[in-house]
């Protein structure tokens, strides 16, 4: 019968990033792999002496991030499952924190100065980012219960926001009001060099290529969501239409639901898995 091999993820902080690392450990020939979000804790169903562990860890590393082996199922609560952050990458972390927390709220009122149901849309993932950090930073003392309940409730809260602005964009299909694109565009210019900044904090505190990787690949995928912005608003003031910008804030923030419900499903799992291993 096989056991539980559990790994601690360094540089995990979205579903999409799981979903990479899900396809890097399939792809070194590990089936079901179960990946928290909430946890940042990989469980395979593998004995410890498989040798596909060691190419596991390798497709993990060069998809960009960092596994820490955990030497028992129950070390998922005790220290050696906690990150220990040096004085320097928690106050990078904090940095990292106030940047993706202060846009994200600036941005969200630019949205609505602008009129851009992108720019809202975009902020969302500064939040959203902003709010995982935080919470990885002051939940690392304590129990996977309680950090799946912590997790359930960010999950919650981000997922109404995207809710929120989902339903004022569909709203303006109907009632399409004039978008400001030279606010829209300038916006959403300073929140790609708010991302680069914030990747420019990170780096020097990631030790090892692959952790350096990390921080570029998901600072890529943020900024990806800037240019798109970036772009919408250079075809509202084109074409004179709100369509652009709709079309975008449609996507970016139905990714950002979809990753809103990968943390609830993830904290619920962890809340119940938990709650048996407690019984």
């Amino acid at each position: 019968m096989s056991q539980s091999v559990q790994y601690r993820v360094t540089g995990m902080d979205c579903a999409s990033c799981a979903a990479k690392i899900e396809k890097a450990v399939r792809s070194a020939g590990v089936t079901s792999p179960k990946i928290s979000t909430a946890s940042q804790i990989l469980t395979l169903d593998v004995l410890p002496s498989d040798e596909r562990l060691a190419a596991v860890e390798l497709a993990v590393s060069e998809a960009g991030y960092h596994l820490d082996r955990l030497l028992s199922e129950s070390a998922v609560d005790s220290d050696e499952a906690k990150p220990h952050l040096t004085v320097g990458y928690r106050t990078a972390l904090w940095i990292v924190i106030a940047l993706n927390v202060g846009y994200g709220a600036i941005e969200m009122i630019g949205g609505f100065i602008a009129g851009s149901q992108a720019l809202k849309a975009d902020a969302l993932d500064f939040l959203g980012d902003g709010l995982i950090t935080l919470l990885g930073v002051l939940a690392i003392g304590w129990s996977l219960l309680w950090r799946a309940r912590s997790a359930l409730i960010q999950g919650l809260f981000l997922g109404a926001l995207g809710f929120g602005v989902l339903a004022n964009t569909v709203w303006r299909v109907f009632a399409q009001q004039p978008i400001e694109a030279e606010l829209m565009g300038a916006l959403a210019l300073v929140a790609l060099a708010v991302n680069v900044g914030a990747a420019l904090v990170l780096v020097p505190h990631r030790a090892g290529d692959a952790n350096v990787r990390a921080v570029w690949l998901f600072s890529r995928n943020d900024a990806i969501g800037n240019a798109a912005v970036v772009v919408a608003a250079v075809l509202v003031g084109w074409t004179g239409t709100s369509w652009p910008d709709l079309i975008v804030a449609f996507a970016i923030a139905g990714l950002f639901l979809q990753s809103s419900w990968v943390i609830v499903r993830d904290a619920r799992r962890d809340i119940s898995e938990s709650r048996t291993k407690g019984a």
